[in-house]
This record gives structure tokens, C-alpha cells and sequence, in this order.
């Protein structure tokens, strides 16, 4: 994961294990501003994914910032799909 003033670029396994860490990387950009994340460089992703950008929306939406992400992998947006919550996801860039 690298982070850069309103950027986050969130790299490899995108799983449970990792998931905390990565929430709390994009709260704290979105305490600073407006967010844009991409996820072309993500390997894989578990169902934690979905749960971490619903939250990261709702956190957005709580401080009146703009969430944007780009690249979502295939897999995460098969995921949302399946729970039902793709038109939840924040607006891709």
C-alpha cells in the first residue's frame, strides 16, 4: 500500500488479514481531503474487500468528502455483485 496526498494505491493480497490496516490508511487520507484509490495493483481479494469500501463510504459520506476508486478487480466487483451491493460501491474515477 503507498500513500500520497489524496492517492492511496493499495498493492498485493487485499484480505482479511490486511483489511484493517488499509481501512485505517484511507480513513486517515479522508481526514485530510478528498480520496482517490486504485486498485491495479491488487493480486487477489476476499469478501473483506467489499466490507472495506462500503466503509470507507460510509466514512466519506460522514466527513463530506469525495471517494472516488479506479481499477477494481474483476473479482471484487463479481463479490459485490453476488451480495448485492455493487451499485454501493463508491463511483470509480
Amino acid at each position: 500500500m503507498m500513500a500520497e496526498h489524496g492517492r492511496l494505491a493499495v498493492t498485493g493480497h487485499l484480505t482479511v488479514d490486511v483489511a484493517g490496516a488499509i481501512f485505517a490508511a484511507g480513513r486517515a487520507s479522508l481526514q485530510q481531503g478528498d480520496l482517490l484509490v486504485d486498485f491495479s495493483r491488487v493480486e487477489s481479494v476476499d469478501s473483506s474487500s467489499v466490507s472495506l469500501l462500503l466503509a470507507w463510504e460510509r466514512v466519506a459520506r460522514q466527513m463530506q468528502r469525495n471517494l472516488k476508486v479506479t481499477s477494481l478487480p474483476d473479482d471484487l466487483l463479481s463479490l459485490s455483485r453476488l451480495y448485492g451491493v455493487e451499485e454501493m460501491l463508491p463511483q470509480s474515477a
